[in-house]
């Protein structure tokens, strides 16, 4: 049996069973476990806009045409936030990113009543610039 990484269905069902302080905990894990992102490339140019906390998104291709981002912040739950959303479009094609609902995936877990209106600001410029990244390449 091997250990993979769980899927956005299997962190929405954990969550749903959680509480306050418990779905707090649960994100600041999922942010722990982003896949690291190089300082480097935590520039103006990758930083997104409307955030109250700093959050970077770099996207890259993958060889076989998929996309791969890379992100972080300088908050934990923010940071589990970000992971939230990259599992609704990690190394998927620009296609498929631009036919997800982000939005509609991300419902089920009620950031808005569970978290303050400035943790959740800036999700949906992070989820516009990845359609706009999405779209570039699907061009």
């Amino acid at each position: 049996m091997t250990d993979a990484a769980p899927t956005l269905a299997d962190i929405r069902e954990e969550y749903a069973f959680l509480e306050g302080d418990d779905r707090y905990r649960l994100l600041v894990d999922l942010g722990r476990a982003l896949e690291p992102m190089p300082g480097a490339l935590k520039t103006d140019a990758t930083l997104v806009r409307g955030c109250s906390a700093s959050v970077w998104v770099y996207p890259a291709v993958r060889d076989d045409g998929r996309l791969h981002f890379l992100a972080d912040s300088n908050a934990h739950i923010t940071k589990g936030i970000i992971a939230l959303v990259l599992l609704t479009v990690q190394d998927r094609t620009a296609a498929e990113i631009l036919a997800t609902d982000i939005e509609g995936e991300l419902a089920p877990f009620d950031l808005k009543a569970q978290l303050s209106s400035n943790r959740t600001q800036g999700i949906p410029n992070m989820i516009a610039l990845i359609r706009e990244t999405a779209t570039r390449y699907a061009a």
